[in-house]
């Protein structure tokens, strides 16, 4: 880690490495404007350069062989085969695929590891991998190599489960048996949404807040779709929704990615408990270090691929349950009945010793973010700083944990963007490509890497197609001001 603290892979010659330098790792370098464009339009030149990417939108070599392995094992003529950690997860994937078009398709169970493969038409192989990359109930690199190669789980996985649950439930003060893991975060996320929707059948969710990507479309994927009430602070929008039609839950991340905008949780809660609604919130670009959302939220869901585990070598997430909430009792019955623990062993083993140091480097990284944040908002060079501290702060202090900070996400804009945004990008020397979290810092142009098809509707809901997001890390404060000056002053000159 200490080398991409010091040397960071920001040149055009570093475009397709993994970050970090890792068979494992859940992100890829992209350091130039053009090589973003490039990813998002297929660009072979950019595309075959890419070792790797964020494992849920580009499949990595382990899961592409481990899928290869499936097709060549049970796939006939005209067919071929995705991988899936388990039976049901296989079974909802031809759910999805009977929604979107009657595809056929049967499940053949591979045999070991838990592995089931689900046999298709070629023709449904892209709606098959939109489930994949939405509802994140996915097989990771390491279950795919031991699958293939036939290597046992470690013994100690149960224990490292066991660990990952208490340290979770410790942060956030809640007990172990409300803790559950996943594979990522999305997947916390889609069984969070089977969990509210099976006591509200037939009703929407509603999207609070400009959303992460991949967090409204695994609600318009399922069921019948969702609202979305932008921005967060509609009262009017959202009371009206309520006493319309029944609402399943209001899912809504704290502080939401990329503007870093908080919203009133009191009364927010307040609505939704007066009408039966459940809460969802995200507290991944926050944390439970930060924040405690426990007096206002039914459910937290967080990505344990970003902070908690620091290292960008390992994908996972956790749905959390407030034992203060009406609904706990129906969703932790419901929990308890079918959840699968689906975190593979391997990964289970490499989150847990990476996480054990998640407290004290997250109080560094906000430490760092707050003091880079406050003096970026002063350069005469930047529009606007989206952080926290900045963004509804009476609202995110409410929910500040003591000894918390504002994070290590913020969100840049800077003056005459369209002229200026591609060169400061260009020249950052920082680590650049897809996901926040880890220990060294990354840039990326956020708005075109999630919306790149709809780059008119995000503006539409005030996030500029120019934005550039920043997921502080571990370096010295004044090596990465320095860095971001230097970028910023050579846009001046």
């Amino acid at each position: 880690m200490s080398d991409l603290l010091t040397h960071p892979l920001w040149q055009r010659s570093d475009l397709g490495k993994p970050l970090p330098d890792s068979p494992h790792a859940v992100s890829v370098s992209m350091p130039c404007w053009d090589h973003v464009v490039g990813y998002e339009e297929g660009d072979s030149a950019v595309m075959e350069r890419l070792w790797c990417g964020y494992p849920r939108f580009v499949m990595h070599p382990y899961v592409r062989r481990l899928f290869a392995v499936c097709s060549d094992r049970f796939a006939g003529r005209g067919e071929t085969a995705v991988a899936f950690p388990s039976w049901a997860v296989a079974e909802r994937c031809a759910a999805f695929l009977r929604e979107r078009g009657a595809f056929p398709t049967r499940l053949e169970d591979f045999g070991s590891h838990g592995i089931v493969a689900a046999v298709l038409p070629e023709a449904a192989y892209e709606e098959a991998r939109h489930f994949w990359m939405h509802f994140g109930e996915v097989v990771s690199s390491r279950h795919a190599l031991a699958a293939v190669e036939g290597t046992p789980p470690p013994e100690d996985s149960a224990a490292a489960r066991e660990s990952l649950r208490a340290r979770l439930a410790r942060l956030s003060g809640v007990p172990t048996r409300d803790v559950f893991l996943y594979p990522s975060g999305m997947a916390a996320l889609s069984e969070a949404l089977r969990v509210v929707r099976a006591e509200a059948p037939g009703a929407k969710t509603v999207q609070l807040g400009f959303p992460y990507v991949d967090v409204l479309k695994v609600q318009r994927a399922t069921g019948p779709g969702a609202h979305i009430v932008n921005p967060p602070e509609d009262w009017d929008a959202l009371a009206g929704l309520l006493r319309r039609e029944t609402v399943a839950a209001v899912v809504c991340e704290f502080p939401g990615n990329p503007l870093l905008q908080s919203v009133d949780l009191p009364r927010l809660s307040a609505l939704l408990r007066g009408h039966g609604v459940p809460l969802i919130m995200d507290d991944t670009a926050g944390t439970c270090v930060n924040t405690d959302l426990r007096p206002h939220a039914d459910l937290v869901m967080t990505s344990l691929t970003k902070h908690f585990s620091g290292k960008g070598d390992v994908m996972a997430g956790a749905l959390i349950l407030n034992e203060a909430s009406p609904f706990h009792a129906a969703h932790g019955a419901r929990l308890r009945k079918h959840h699968e623990d689906l975190l593979y062993g391997d990964d289970a083993v490499a989150l847990e010793a990476n996480s054990r140091d998640f407290a004290e480097r997250m109080r560094r990284i906000n430490a760092t973010a707050e003091a880079l944040c406050e003096r970026l908002a002063e350069h005469p060079a930047v529009a606007r700083v989206y952080y926290p501290k900045f963004e509804h702060r009476e609202h995110y202090a409410r929910s500040m944990r003591p000894g918390g900070g504002y994070g290590g996400l913020f969100s840049l804009l800077l003056k005459d963007a369209p002229k200026h945004a591609v060169a400061f990008y260009d020249r950052l020397r920082v680590c650049k490509g897809p996901s926040l979290g880890n220990n060294f810092t990354m840039a990326c142009p956020y708005t075109l890497l999630a919306h790149y098809g709809e780059l008119d509707w995000a503006e539409s809901l005030g996030v500029s197609r120019w934005l550039v997001r920043v997921s502080v890390g571990l370096e010295d404060q004044e090596d990465l001001w320095e860095r971001f000056h230097e970028a910023l002053q050579k846009n001046r000159d």
